[in-house]
């Protein structure tokens, strides 16, 4: 690989469901975001290779209720994000209400408050399109396990303000009629040379592939093709993303690759046009390891390069104040807030996702003015979950280590008041080895992170308990 040149994934962490646009020589892409707050996260990259947090869409999920407590698998669904106007939009679905619209004149925000565009249970994925003649329209997808049905695309008319339905939605795309086709969803709305086209896949995030769709009309017919598969390589489900155009020309496709607990990771395909259709990846349309640079080179950058508990760290529910503060030098102090046992069901969980496929993720903890029980440490956490940290218990201070369902993993070890390293090693097989002392140690036996529902595994921090906190020191990935 040479500086002109990028192997993917280009983002290999849980950036689910991409899409992007660009505007002038700089790219926005945004992702679902699901149960974790702040959600719909926004990205910005001038190469379409090196990609930096530049905010999100939504400070709290809404109803404010609802996400007072972890809600798994549910929240802020596959988005779509467009620049009209003046304006950038984005279009996301909650699969238990609606489809929502915000919209802001940059994409750092101020972002709008949600409005509801289309009330509903099951509707997901949607995307505008403005046409040449002022006319508005969305297409979205359907999620069966809310709706009962599902591998449909739904087309309206809507106001150019982005703010009504004008009409009732006409299945445009049927999967049912349509020979091997199952689960079809994720639909992005373009237009080309007199044609409208809907990109979407099928088959399903691990072994599904992209299809193309293109008609005349905007409510069809539409004929279809498959422009992107795994193929003879190893990149399973490649599918799920957008269709941009560089300044000079060139097409370009980003998608996913769902990798279980690492998530859903980005890549990046070059795509031309033969025959009228478009061919992504290298013919026959599967992906590529390896290619050229889109355009500038770019400055290399990652999503968790930023303050050392900047826009990467989310929570696992609404935050409520007094949660976390900040001490001098760049230090965190999480409060240890009474809470469930299972490291699933806390809201005060402060995670990010796991930033690449092999690292070392280091900091040290202090558990002062505690209280019996008081708890705290670093976790991976997924469907399952492990944690290194302290614990106050009647025999004093101890360092422990828990996997969940299992109990302890090593025996509790005594520790003075001193800061203790932590860590946790992660390989490509995704087998975390926790760590601590000086110098860092193995503990316990690796545990095998999993996923969670609809994301990857979350690397994590916490404090339980009745009173007192937790001092934790910047946290160091390498």
């Amino acid at each position: 690989m040479t500086d002109r040149s990028y192997r993917n994934p280009v983002l290999h962490a849980d950036w689910s469901d991409p899409d992007a646009v660009r505007v002038g020589e700089d790219f926005y892409l945004v992702a679902s975001s699901f149960h974790r707050v702040p959600g719909l996260p926004i990205l910005h990259s001038r190469d379409l290779v090196n990609w930096s947090i530049v905010g999100h869409g939504l400070a709290r999920l809404e109803p404010e209720e609802a996400f007072q407590t972890p809600q798994h698998g549910c929240g802020v669904w596959a988005p779509a994000i467009r620049h009209h106007d003046g304006l950038f939009w984005i279009f996301y679905p909650d699969p238990d209400r609606g489809i929502f619209v915000i919209t802001a004149t940059a994409p750092t925000g101020p972002w709008s408050p949600p409005h509801l565009l289309k009330a509903g249970r099951g509707l997901i994925d949607p995307c505008p399109l403005w046409d040449d003649d002022g006319s508005a329209y969305l297409v979205h997808a359907w999620a069966k396990s809310r709706a009962g049905f599902n591998n449909k695309l739904t087309c309206h008319e809507m106001s150019p303000d982005g703010t009504v339905l004008l009409d009732g939605g006409r299945h445009v795309v049927d999967g049912d009629a349509l020979p091997g086709y199952r689960t079809l969803e994720g639909p992005k709305f373009y237009r080309r040379d007199g044609w409208y086209w809907i990109f979407a896949p099928a088959g399903g995030v691990a072994e599904g592939w992209q299809s193309a769709f293109r008609s005349r009309h905007v409510f069809g017919p539409y004929e279809d093709r498959i422009v992107l598969a795994q193929g003879d390589t190893a990149v399973n489900g490649p599918h799920q993303g957008a269709w941009v155009t560089t300044v000079d020309g060139r097409d370009w496709f980003l998608h996913f690759q769902d990798k279980g607990p690492f998530g859903r990771v980005v890549h990046l395909q070059p795509m031309r046009w033969v025959d009228g259709w478009p061919s992504i990846g290298s013919p026959p349309g599967q992906p590529v390891p390896l290619w050229e640079k889109p355009a500038g080179w770019g400055t290399p950058t990652a999503p968790a390069a930023g303050p050392p508990f900047g826009a990467q760290w989310f929570w696992a529910a609404n935050p409520r104040p007094g949660w976390r503060s900040f001490r001098p030098g760049g230090g965190l102090r999480l409060a240890c807030v009474p809470g469930d046992t299972d490291l699933r069901q806390l809201p005060n969980l402060l995670g990010q996702r796991l930033p690449a496929e092999r690292f070392l993720a280091t900091t040290t903890l202090r558990l002062t003015g505690t209280t019996p029980d008081a708890r705290a440490g670093l976790a991976i956490v997924g469907r399952t979950y492990a944690w290194i940290g302290l614990e106050h218990t009647p025999d004093g201070l101890m360092l422990v280590h828990r996997v969940a369902g299992l109990g302890d993993a090593v025996p509790p070890a005594p520790v003075d008041g001193a800061a203790v390293p932590v860590g946790v090693l992660v390989t490509p097989d995704a087998r975390c080895q926790f760590l601590a002392g000086e110098p860092l140690r193995p503990i316990g036996p690796p545990f095998p992170a999993t996923a969670g529902h609809w994301v990857g595994a979350t690397l994590g921090l916490f404090a339980t308990g009745d009173g007192g906190a937790v001092d934790v020191t910047p946290l160091g990935i390498t």
